[in-house]
């Protein structure tokens, strides 16, 4: 991959927004020679192969020469989430058994937080006008001693492993997924081949998934194959920064979480004649479901198309995209936000099936539900030092994801919740995720989480979490009345909780643990019925 983006796309540009909120230019000729002398660094440091290199960076170009240059040199990247508890970010370094650690200047705060719990080797500063102190080596400093001449190819076996990334765990400790030279390639080429994800020389791409979490959803590596233009973020996600670098870079493709896109939308709805967006062909949108009312927003009020896809840690992460098939292009508006707001269908190379708590695999009815379940060339085998957690794999190689779906007679999966999440009132399930949807359609509402909590009679009962739009009013009886004409009496939640901010996870989910934690115990409210 970085030998062909040399050959052919050497004169295309890498731009990274600094922490300054100045930007960095450079060429793919470049990177190559960067992420080469990082390989050859990271050796003469003592770098063994298979050993962990892991990373507390932004989305910048140097992370990107991280992406190629540790697996170039035998080593394997270990992205790091540096939103997590300093806890938990030392149970992954160990786990791990990370040897160096590369950390923008911006992060070592978070470091010091659980430095004196790990064993680190060397720490590599990527410098930002302060030199690194006395015990760190500056990133510059460290490409400074080598020449990309010295740089020699290994023959790595396309089995070996070449990084690797924890899930958030949110049920229990994070667990570690490793991705084979082999998964990344197959996964590269099945993304760049994904409907309209499919990246060609000519996009502009500004990944806003992280660059720590799941590979960015493997962008860095497709964008790099096909050579399309890069432009990194890095610290700056608010919607100013994000909305003023789709213009100004002619971004034509972009990827992020739900959380992201609601706020970019209300900035949009805010000053819709801001900023030029003409550009845009696409917002990727995964993580969790998104809203038909925010992709409908996008649509209709600022021509933006939202595409939805699906994927996981544990599947590198790419698994459906929802592309709408041609006669559905033509069908009436209504049908097709239906379908835009499904999570799609499997990608090339990946299977899908749903199965019931029995075994019993439901039929495509768009109606039973089930645990999704996914088998496929880039899919992980096992978790990393983690047998315990061998149940989540078939014994012919499928692995349950812990999402509820229906699939319907198109193979279009439709997620209805996380295993976790899922209501189970008087026998009967609730979807969360349904009912957060439609509250996230009401005009005065921002963001909606919707948790069980126990009750006597019904076991388990849904209560929403509300975050209100500035200057916008609602009451419980208002959103609990818009919700009657979509679901059954049953289903509605009895109670409503207004809130200033519902806590998010680190790649920027709703948290649902916390709220649950917040929230244990039915008040007195409306009955169900």
């Amino acid at each position: 991959i970085l030998r062909r983006a040399e050959s052919f796309f050497g004169h295309k540009e890498i731009v990274t927004r600094r922490p300054d909120k100045s930007l960095h230019r450079y060429t793919y000729a470049d990177f190559a020679r960067r992420a080469r002398r990082l390989a050859v660094a990271l050796q003469q440091l003592g770098l063994r192969r298979g050993d962990r290199v892991a990373t507390l960076c932004w989305n910048q170009y140097e992370h990107l020469e991280a992406y190629f240059g540790v697996p170039l040199g035998g080593g394997v990247l270990h992205t790091i989430n540096p939103r997590l508890h300093p806890s938990e970010l030392a149970y992954i370094v160990n786990d791990a058994e990370d040897r160096a650690l590369i950390i923008d200047q911006t992060l070592l705060p978070v470091l010091e937080k659980f430095r004196a719990d790990v064993k680190i080797k060397d720490v590599i500063v990527i410098e930002h006008g302060t030199k690194a102190a006395g015990d760190m080596i500056g990133y510059e400093d460290l490409l400074a001693r080598v020449d990309a001449s010295a740089f020699v190819d290994l023959e790595i076996d396309e089995s070996e492993a070449a990084s690797m990334c924890y899930t958030s765990g949110t049920t229990g400790r994070p667990k570690g997924v490793v991705y084979s030279h082999r998964a990344l390639v197959l996964h590269t080429l099945g993304q760049a081949a994904a409907g309209p994800i499919g990246i060609q020389e000519s996009d502009v791409i500004l990944p806003v998934v992280p660059m720590f979490h799941v590979n960015a959803w493997g962008l860095p590596f497709t964008c790099t194959m096909v050579g399309a233009t890069q432009v990194f973020p890095g610290p700056h996600l608010d919607p100013a920064s994000l909305l003023d670098a789709f213009a100004r870079e002619h971004v034509t493709l972009t990827a992020g979480v739900p959380t992201i896109w609601l706020g970019l939308l209300r900035t949009l709805d805010e000053q819709p004649k801001a900023y030029d967006l003409s550009s845009l062909r696409a917002l990727v949108v995964g993580g969790s479901a998104a809203p038909k009312s925010m992709i409908r927003g996008f649509d209709e009020r600022h021509g933006l198309r939202v595409v939805h896809a699906w994927g996981m840690t544990e599947t590198t992460p790419l698994g459906t995209v929802s592309h709408l098939m041609s006669d559905l292009e033509r069908a009436d508006p209504e049908t097709r936000f239906t379908f835009r707001a499904k999570q799609g269908y499997a990608v090339p190379f990946v299977e899908i099936r749903a199965r019931t708590e029995d075994g019993r695999t439901v039929d495509w009815d768009g109606k039973t539900m089930g645990e999704l379940e996914v088998r496929g060339p880039w899919v992980a085998s096992s978790y990393y030092k983690a047998p315990e957690s061998a149940d989540r794999w078939t014994k012919d190689g499928w692995f349950r994801t812990g999402d509820i779906v229906t699939i319907d007679t198109r193979g279009y999966v439709d997620i209805q919740d996380r295993s976790k999440d899922l209501i189970k009132s008087g026998g009967e399930w609730i979807s969360s995720v349904a009912l957060e949807n439609a509250l996230m359609a009401h005009p005065a509402v921002a963001e909606a989480a919707v948790i069980a909590i126990p009750d006597e009679k019904w076991q388990e009962r849904p209560l929403a979490v509300i975050v209100l739009k500035p200057g916008q009013a609602a009451t419980a009886e208002e959103l609990r009345a818009s919700l009657e004409a979509g679901f059954a009496k049953w289903w509605l939640p009895d109670d409503f909780e207004f809130v200033t901010e519902i806590p998010k996870t680190g790649v920027g989910k709703f948290r649902k643990t916390a709220l649950r934690e917040r929230f244990p115990a039915r008040k007195a409210g409306t009955p169900a019925s």
